[in-house]
């Protein structure tokens, strides 16, 4: 498997997306099956929108499993502790100013899996995540984003 292929994750990340697929193999497809069940129970399945919903529920469901399961296959546990401090890299939690408008902005820089916006961990694959790697504190920075040219000045590095 070549090194693209793996999905870096934290230990934390990583039981958490064991313990949701352990979740949804078990409890979550008998909760299904019963809905399906449920739905089949009233009449005609030709007319049934109500089992036509379950069974496309169904398919979603499977799909996050298969998915889930795919991750996990190529899942590396990365530990923040074997990185160093002056640059950035996966883990790496930077404060930053926006050089348009001096706001300051704090992010953690994970993988695509692991990525939330509104918590504050941007993907090092989005387009500012890719501008970041590798920089050290006081470096200014020029991306192109969806929104336009962004610059920022590297104020910190944790």
């Amino acid at each position: 498997m070549s090194e693209s292929n793996f999905v870096y994750l934290t230990k934390e990340r990583l039981v958490e997306l064991e313990k949701e697929l352990q979740e949804m193999k078990s409890t979550g497809r008998k909760d299904m099956a019963a809905k399906i069940a449920e739905a089949r129970a009233h009449g005609d399945l030709s007319e049934n929108a109500e089992y036509d919903a379950a069974k496309e529920e169904q398919g979603l469901f499977e799909l996050r499993i298969s998915k889930l399961e795919s991750v996990l296959s190529r899942a590396r546990v990365i530990d923040p502790t074997q990185f160093t401090k002056d640059e950035i890299h996966i883990l790496s939690t930077v404060s930053i100013k926006n050089l348009k408008n001096d706001k300051i902005i704090e992010y953690m820089l994970v993988s695509p899996e692991e990525a939330d916006f509104q918590a504050g961990k941007i993907a090092l694959t989005s387009p500012v995540g890719q501008g970041l790697m590798g920089k050290k504190i006081g470096e200014k920075v020029t991306v192109k984003a969806p929104a336009g040219i962004l610059e920022f000045e590297i104020l910190s590095i944790k």
